[in-house]
């Protein structure tokens, strides 16, 4: 029990630690004025939030555009949009009420997943290292520029992280976490085909399996669905196409002499774009399912690697994508060592 308590009291230690840091990095920002970030992906989701309210639909202005050139779109499934609407109608009606309300939640979910990888490595015998590695996810350059700029990535991938978790104990809980991810920003949805395939693989042969089964897929959708719906019945032309414009898109790079292979090679081959751009990187996750299929690999290095696939092969490339796979690399790095110590598990 002594030995216990003081590898708990070292890790509630570790953790205090790191948010307050966390909390220093974050409140520095905190000052920088509202229209310094009027660029950036918040001011939008603010702007699509406003759009709702005054009855208008943010997925309808993709039908005037060519599906090539991006001004803006509503691209994400729309929990974000509904959010900022509600805290618009609450009566915070600037976009500087409503970094306000974001900043604080952005930390919240950021030191979310600090402790879930801290937690993780703990759990296996290794606080030391767990703890570089929350330290690297904590004050790495690519989190402290969500940081910076406030995007949900870390909303997205804390529930990404914690389903990962859950997968095995609590799986219905897990998908669910999952779903929140999807609907906050679709990102992830290059693992869904892993969820599925889990699902499959741990289905019993019976009828009560198949239904599982069918319940587990239901619960992956419902988030992204149930959000959406409204939208569909409204436009679903305009929803299908703005949702599905990050595929069709024009290939470019956001990041100065790093371009991705197809639009290397787009100049030369006119073809090489949309779908037909996204063949590579398609190809090497299928290889990622795959090796998980057949039970290679597990399912956090799977993620890890599909997400990889994603940020150097992507067309289109913004610094925020980096720490989609960087979150999943450490716990991917230890997945299948064996905990020295189940007494760590409570």
């Amino acid at each position: 029990m002594p030995i216990l308590n003081r590898w708990n009291r070292g890790f509630w230690l570790i953790f205090l630690l790191l948010a307050s840091a966390g909390f220093f990095i974050h409140y520095s920002f905190w000052q920088t004025p509202a229209e310094d970030l009027q660029g950036h992906d918040m001011y939008y989701i603010w702007l699509e939030g406003k759009r709702i309210l005054a009855g208008e639909n943010p997925y309808g202005r993709i039908l005037a555009g060519n599906l090539r050139e991006n001004d803006k779109y509503a691209t994400y499934f729309p929990l974000a949009y509904w959010l900022s609407a509600l805290v618009q109608k609450l009566g915070f009606l600037e976009y500087r009420h409503w970094l306000y309300f974001w900043r604080p939640l952005s930390f919240v979910f950021h030191m979310g997943i600090v402790g879930l990888t801290l937690q993780y490595f703990h759990r296996r015998g290794l606080l030391i290292l767990g703890t570089a590695a929350a330290v690297v996810l904590l004050l790495g350059r690519w989190s402290i520029y969500i940081v910076r700029v406030h995007h949900l990535e870390f909303a997205a991938i804390f529930f990404l992280v914690y389903s990962l978790v859950l997968l095995k104990e609590k799986t219905r809980l897990a998908l669910l976490m999952f779903s929140f991810s999807l609907g906050i920003k679709q990102i992830a949805i290059f693992a869904l085909p892993l969820y599925l395939i889990w699902l499959w693989k741990h289905r019993t042969g019976d009828f009560k399996g198949l239904k599982e089964l069918g319940i587990g897929t239901l619960i992956i959708f419902s988030v992204p669905l149930v959000t959406s719906l409204p939208f569909l019945i409204w436009n679903a032309e305009g929803f299908f196409k703005s949702v599905l414009f990050s595929a069709t898109r024009l290939g470019d790079s956001h990041i100065s002499g790093a371009p991705s292979i197809d639009v290397m090679f787009s100049q030369d081959y006119p073809w090489l774009i949309g779908l037909r751009a996204k063949l590579l990187m398609l190809f090497l996750m299928g290889l990622f399912y795959l090796s998980f299929l057949t039970e290679q690999i597990g399912i956090f290095l799977a993620t890890a690697m599909t997400m990889m696939a994603f940020l150097y092969f992507n067309s289109v490339l913004f610094l925020q994508y980096f720490v989609w796979p960087l979150c999943l690399i450490p716990f991917a790095l230890v997945e299948s060592r064996k905990s020295e110590s189940r007494k760590n598990e409570t």
